[in-house]
């Protein structure tokens, strides 16, 4: 049963990402605003994926990111970046800091769900 972080600071779209993980089999999704509270929360629960956003307060995704890839207890939880940033440099600067995929928003429920499925299945 695989624990989801969902790492973002709109209550709107935090709602929607969660809606989309509690269709995938026994997923427990653990939801978080920004990177400090993801911290938090990645000490006191075991978590298998962490789905976070660049652009937040406090700590942005990036941020978490290193963080967490600069931790061995969690460097080899799956990362999925999912931003409104379109823009190619934090495509890559995400991805060279240790993020597993990245997908920009609008995001579509299905290759959302298909992609969290590829990294805990």
């Amino acid at each position: 049963m695989p624990n989801i972080l969902v790492v973002e600071d709109s209550a709107t779209m935090r709602q929607l990402i969660s809606f989309a993980m509690k269709r995938i089999h026994g997923a427990r999704v653990i939801e978080s605003t920004d990177g400090v509270d993801a911290l938090k929360k990645l000490s006191s629960e075991k978590i298998d994926l962490i789905l976070a956003d660049i652009n937040m307060p406090v700590m942005d995704g990036l941020k978490l990111v290193s963080l967490v890839r600069g931790n061995p207890v969690y460097k080899n939880i799956p990362i999925i970046i999912i931003t409104t940033e379109g823009a190619e440099e934090d495509k890559k600067r995400a991805l060279a800091i240790g993020a597993n995929a990245y997908l920009s928003k609008p995001i579509q429920t299905q290759d959302l769900i298909k992609l969290v499925n590829g990294f805990i299945s």
